[in-house]
């Protein structure tokens, strides 16, 4: 049967999701006064979400089409960590790889296409009154909720080394999944003790040519099994007693070595390498949300039921919340989830 005959069927069987299936019921299975949900002289945001990643346009896109119109608060870093990346290759959808801004791009228009109302701001705290709402206090303004989603991401911590930041994407980042594969058959160092350092040196190993384990000690820090696992690898060296003090780049901007330091007997020393991949940890931006949240060790927001915080009606997704996978599509999945239950909080409410 040709393709066209396919799809035509297909369109034909498919359910208009646009109107509801039954007559006075809701496609999404909410009762008929949700639509009274929708803002119209009501000052108070129905949705009000903090970031603006792929966690944060996703659960705007979700939102807006329920027709929530969610304001959104975009934070120092419009579009997230991916707004200072090169290729992304790993975003399904997208068989020939797209740039990181370009991807954050596409998704901002998606959002204010439905509907999202963008504003720059940076989120100070948030509050919840007695009779259920919030307050989002910014510099500028305060802005009253019936939910809030955060989505504020986590910063990659870095070295503190001169000219750090304009390096990044161009030999040094702190995501072997996502760039990995940008440097095979060529030297790399990875710099870290722990568990992440070690898991992503032996993902790197796929890749490159010598993966450099750089650590300030003389022993790993990681657990026994994933300490192991790195050291039994022939493609990675430990390079012991030692720091990074500062990146080296060729002509082109490019790096092409790091200068180290012996913590031990203060000799300097140079490695070459062509990317740098910084395992030393992350900071989620979780600190505004006080007392709203339970936090773990390393500040990361801890849910309860899906994306669902300890305070009902504030939802947290991405990597605020996130320490194990740390991807833009599982980010991007988590935003879909919040904006799902922030939907089925209103309607129950």
């Amino acid at each position: 049967m040709p393709i066209r005959c396919i799809l035509s069927i297909l369109t034909i069987l498919q359910p208009d999701s646009r109107q509801p299936a039954v007559p006075g019921v809701d496609p999404r299975g909410f009762p008929p006064e949700y639509s009274a949900l929708h803002r119209l002289s009501d000052p108070m945001e129905n949705v009000t979400i903090i970031g603006t990643g792929c966690a944060g346009y996703t659960a705007a896109i979700y939102t807006a089409r329920a027709n929530l119109e969610p304001l959104m608060l975009t934070g120092t870093q419009p579009g997230g960590q991916l707004t200072t990346t090169t290729e992304v290759e790993n975003f399904p959808g997208f068989p020939d790889g797209i740039m990181g801004p370009q991807l954050m791009m596409n998704m901002q228009q998606q959002a204010e296409k439905f509907g999202t109302r963008i504003e720059f701001a940076m989120v100070e705290s948030i509050t919840k009154h007695p009779d259920g709402h919030f307050e989002v206090k910014t510099a500028e303004k305060t802005i009253e909720s019936k939910t809030v989603i955060i989505a504020t991401g986590a910063a990659p911590r870095h070295m503190g080394i001169e000219g750090e930041q304009q390096l990044i994407g161009h030999g040094l980042t702190s995501c072997a999944t996502c760039d990995g594969a940008f440097y095979r058959d060529v030297p790399v160092c990875v710099i870290g003790g722990g568990d992440s350092a070690c898991e992503e040196a032996d993902f790197l190993t796929r890749f490159a040519s010598k993966v450099y384990l750089i650590h300030r000690r003389d022993e790993l820090r990681a657990s026994k099994i994933m300490a192991e696992r790195a050291l039994a690898n022939d493609k990675i060296e430990p390079v012991w007693n030692s720091v990074v003090t500062d990146y080296l780049t060729d002509d082109e901007g490019e790096m092409r070595a790091v200068k180290m330091k012996n913590t031990v007997d203060g000799s300097e020393s140079e490695l070459e390498v062509k990317c740098v991949f910084v395992a030393i940890g992350h900071i989620p931006n979780s600190q505004f949300a006080g007392g709203l949240v339970d936090l773990d060790e390393n500040g990361y927001i801890l849910q309860t039921t899906g994306t669902a915080t300890k305070t009902a009606g504030l939802f947290a997704a991405g990597d605020v919340a996130d320490h194990v996978y740390r991807q833009a599509i599982t980010a991007a999945g988590q935003g879909c989830a919040a904006a799902l239950e922030a939907e089925r909080y209103l309607a129950g409410h």
